[in-house]
């Protein structure tokens, strides 16, 4: 998609696409969701190369946070694979495969790989 697409979806002029683009300019959070519905991605997906470290030193507010990216919450994003891009590309590029026999040999594939891996996973903490 080119800057000119975007930015004639969201209303904007190709100049201020290119400045969210650098960074020059902030973004709010309405307008990140539109570009996330434009790009039908979800919102999380601008967000999945950011470095952990991102935002440390700057303060966040405790009020309506509690529970917020701690451990055990559905807000964990190492633990959500669906949350990821690297799914999202897996998942439509499956999508994309038109053969049937080839669809369910690719699935029945990674299903076993993964199975393999997560019983080496049970294994290895159960020596421990």
């Amino acid at each position: 998609m080119t800057q000119s697409q975007l930015s004639e979806f969201v209303g904007l002029t190709v100049q201020q696409i290119y400045k969210y683009e650098r960074g020059t300019n902030r973004i709010s959070s309405s307008r990140l969701y539109e570009f996330a519905k434009m790009l039908d991605v979800p919102v999380s997906y601008f967000f999945d190369e950011m470095p952990s470290n991102a935002l440390s030193g700057r303060p966040m507010s405790d009020r309506g946070r509690k529970g917020f990216g701690e451990a055990g919450t559905p807000f964990e994003k190492e633990k959500d694979p669906l949350i990821k891009r690297e799914t999202l590309e897996l998942v439509r590029a499956y999508d994309k495969i038109d053969e049937g026999r080839v669809r369910h040999s690719i699935f029945a594939t990674v299903k076993a790989l993964g199975e393999s891996g997560h019983a080496k996973l049970l294994a290895s903490r159960s020596k421990r």
